[in-house]
């Protein structure tokens, strides 16, 4: 199999993670330039990444990219998608699309006069939720009609919501809370804190009521990289639920069963064979398989990889992922979301052009 050959825009802290993928799993894709904005900084990060650095996306069109992977802040988007349109060059989007409701709408725009566009979401692709979809579509918990998540802010959180509910663009009445408490400040992007410092953690509830199923999203930032607020994920059905690592269903209606999801991982206790994710494992089955390993990736990593093959295919049959379509009506509802907790009040949503 050839390698997946694509183009990066952009040098921040996400497109870093491309970089790693490309690292650990050379003869699965490869990188063929980085657009670097900033002169002073193209030549020590061609160095360290061993990549071809770019001045502008002309020069990177010239490395003949299969696509090109945005990696920019919500605002340079929208014009980013817009060039790499006309010149009929497939995108895999940053996420969101675009910052607002009106830029929703003109990128919304491009794809529906032929621009191939998908959206690096990537939340549903790492292997607990991969493995969560899996026993979802077993049947193990029947027509799942409640979501709590406490994994991911925003429309990341959203896209898991809709997904585990199998919602598709169907408007809910959304409201939300806003709760500041004081925590022991933990790491950043930049590493461990440098001193015992308080500070204030916001954590925000919304709620998306679709009447027959509920997402309640519950998330604050301190979860991310903090070592004292960690992930919390129920999805309930009428035969059973899961619950964090596990899942509680009936074998029958008088059989209860419980199982746990258990990380198959690599490299401790005396193992030699590296460090890595095998898979997941529940009931003594396979809800998920690694199928980068043995790349010594991170669970992030292992999703993004999973995007750049899924773009590779997007690119090759047409066959989409997580369409522009997507991505604007989980930001839209992410939007809604933010109005409800300014403003106080339920909203009830009304659809939008990209959920024809």
């Amino acid at each position: 199999m050839n390698a997946i050959e694509f183009g990066i825009i952009g040098a921040g802290w996400r497109t870093e993670f491309y970089l790693r993928i490309a690292r650990a799993l050379p003869d699965r894709f490869r990188v063929t330039g980085v657009v670097v904005r900033n002169s002073g900084r193209r030549e020590p990060f061609a160095r360290a990444w061993g990549v071809r650095a770019c001045a502008d996306s002309d020069e990177l069109m010239k490395t003949s990219p299969s696509f090109v992977a945005t990696s920019v802040s919500w605002a340079s988007n929208p014009a980013l998608l817009q060039e790499l349109s006309e010149r009929g060059t497939p995108v895999l989007s940053e996420t969101p699309p675009a910052p607002d409701v009106q830029q929703l709408r003109e990128v919304n725009e491009l794809a529906k006069r032929g621009a191939r566009i998908q959206v690096a979401e990537q939340y549903w692709a790492q292997p607990y939720h991969q493995a969560c979809s899996a026993l979802i579509e077993k049947g193990l918990l029947g027509r799942p009609t409640h979501a709590q998540i406490s994994v991911a802010h925003g429309y990341h959180g959203i896209s898991l919501i809709r997904r585990f509910l199998g919602v598709g663009f169907e408007p809910p009445r959304i409201s939300g809370k806003r709760f500041t408490a004081p925590i022991v400040a933990g790491p950043g992007r930049q590493g461990p804190p440098a001193r015992e410092q308080i500070t204030d953690s916001e954590q925000d509830v919304f709620f998306l009521d679709w009447g027959d199923r509920l997402g309640m999203l519950d998330f604050t930032s301190d979860q991310y990289f903090g070592w004292i607020r960690n992930r919390r994920l129920l999805i309930r059905g009428e035969r059973g639920e899961i619950v964090n690592d596990t899942v509680h269903y009936l074998k029958d209606f008088r059989t209860p069963v419980a199982v746990d999801l258990r990380r198959d991982t690599t490299g401790a206790n005396g193992n030699l064979e590296g460090f890595y994710l095998r898979g997941i494992q529940t009931g003594g089955e396979w809800a998920y398989s690694n199928p980068f390993a043995p790349a010594p990736l991170s669970d992030d990593e292992i999703a993004i990889a999973t995007c750049l093959e899924k773009m590779d295919e997007y690119v090759r049959t047409g066959a989409a992922f997580y369409s522009l379509a997507e991505a604007c009506q989980d930001h839209y509802l992410n939007l809604l979301c933010q109005q409800a907790l300014r403003q106080g009040r339920e909203i009830q949503v009304e659809p939008q052009e990209w959920a024809d």
